[in-house]
């Protein structure tokens, strides 16, 4: 097999594992029905996706400090394994406490460790000019999961009632991801990747070679910083109006069923991911984010005039494409400021910013609504975020060459 074919089939197969992992964006119809059918609260039936999230982004940080010592194979199949066997052992819960174990927990722990190592391992593959690409289509996997899942899990519940879907769906996690994880693993030692194919007569793509920077160097760096508070305003934004896209739909344009606005949403979340890793590859991945930065704060000025359903398509279409750009370009980031051979831990660290961002944005709609009686607040503290984001993306650089060197050898 060809080192060309090689890369591919890694890239494909994480794909298509991130295509399982997405279960998290099922939770949605699954919500719908523990309040209608098994009468819950909607706050007992959010709790598991709650916990889920948290956990994801705690065992992230712990899958990438694992994967970079140990390789992405074995923490990838425990992932897969986690996420199915949470959903089956869902299958049998009755009570909000075991729901919050199994699929909070245990399904969310699984997520977290599978998703962590798709990434690293995929770039080591390919020209370091084509990580903005990589990641783009490894991320644009778990956001067009929300696609095919929520459909796919409203007919299961449909026909077979919820916890039949648990069990059938965790069943096939466990046949497609974790075979797929087993095929995973980190090119040998000394691998030099193909170099990209260009134009006759012109030059073979220069890319400036990485320094390896531990996690402990990395926050010394203030770049660092920069990059952590861009994540988490830019999250906060985006997590928003994901969050709360169908009742913005219902107050604004009285539109009481645009359950449609969720598939737009997933479309241009996974089209912005795999758009902006290629833009990034080509003019820079921080120019990429500031583009982003700017459509989301314009977007998010106009946000309160949009009353009707063609405006709120555009805008959440837009709002899609810029949280998408967020998990294409900063893993690709993360790679070029501080390296590969430290990649998971380093980006595990950053990932918290995307934790945060998520509680950031509850917070906003929590404080619009009690002091603005609506939205118009949220979307003017949102703008105002995306504006320290703009400012905040003109004044970083890349580290020098030789203050890299310098972390290094600390």
């Amino acid at each position: 097999m060809s080192k060309i074919d090689k890369a591919m089939r890694i890239l494909i197969a994480g794909f298509c594992i991130n295509l399982c992992l997405g279960i998290l964006y099922a939770w949605s119809v699954f919500n719908k029905a523990l309040v209608s059918e098994w009468g819950w609260s909607a706050a007992d039936a959010s709790s598991p996706y709650a916990i889920a999230t948290i956990t994801f982004s705690l065992c992230l940080l712990v899958a990438g400090v694992l994967q970079d010592r140990m390789g992405p194979r074995n923490i990838l199949i425990l992932g897969a394994t986690l996420t199915g066997l949470g959903m089956i052992a869902s299958s049998f819960a009755e009570s909000v406490l075991v729901l919050n174990i199994t699929f909070g927990v245990i399904t969310g722990a699984g997520i977290g460790f599978g998703y962590a190592c798709l990434s690293p391992s995929a770039m080591k593959w390919f020209h370091p000019s084509k990580k903005g690409m990589v990641n783009g289509l490894i991320a644009a996997g778990f956001g067009l999961a929300a696609v095919y899942l929520a459909p796919l899990t409203s007919a299961l519940i449909t026909q077979m009632g919820i916890s039949s879907s648990f069990m059938i769906l965790g069943i096939g996690i466990l046949l497609i991801a974790v075979p797929l994880a087993a095929t995973i693993n980190n090119p040998p030692a000394g691998y030099q990747p193909p170099e990209p194919k260009v134009k006759a007569g012109q030059a073979p793509i220069k890319v400036k070679q990485a320094v390896d920077i531990s996690w402990k160097a990395m926050l010394k760096t203030p770049q660092f910083y920069a990059l952590w508070v861009m994540y988490a305003l830019a999250s906060a934004t985006g997590l928003m109006i994901i969050g709360n896209i169908t009742n913005i739909a219902s107050v604004q344009a009285n539109l009481p069923n645009a359950v449609y606005l969720a598939s737009i949403l997933a479309v241009f979340n996974s089209g912005g991911r795999i758009g902006a890793g290629i833009l990034s590859d080509k003019i820079g991945g921080i120019r990429t984010l500031m583009l982003a930065f700017i459509l989301q704060g314009i977007n998010m000025i106009l946000f309160a005039t949009f009353d009707s359903e063609f405006t709120l398509i555009i805008g959440t279409a837009l709002a899609a494409l810029g949280y998408g750009t967020l998990l294409a370009v900063f893993p690709s980031l993360t790679a070029e400021f501080y390296g590969l051979k430290n990649y998971g831990t380093n980006y595990g660290v950053l990932y918290t910013s995307w934790g945060i961002g998520g509680a950031i944005g509850v917070a906003v709609v929590g404080y619009s609504m009690t002091h603005g009686g609506g939205y118009n607040l949220a979307y003017t503290i949102s703008a105002a975020m995306m504006g320290v984001c703009i400012l905040l993306s003109f004044f970083t650089k890349p580290i020098s060459e030789e203050k890299a060197a310098e972390l290094k050898a600390a």
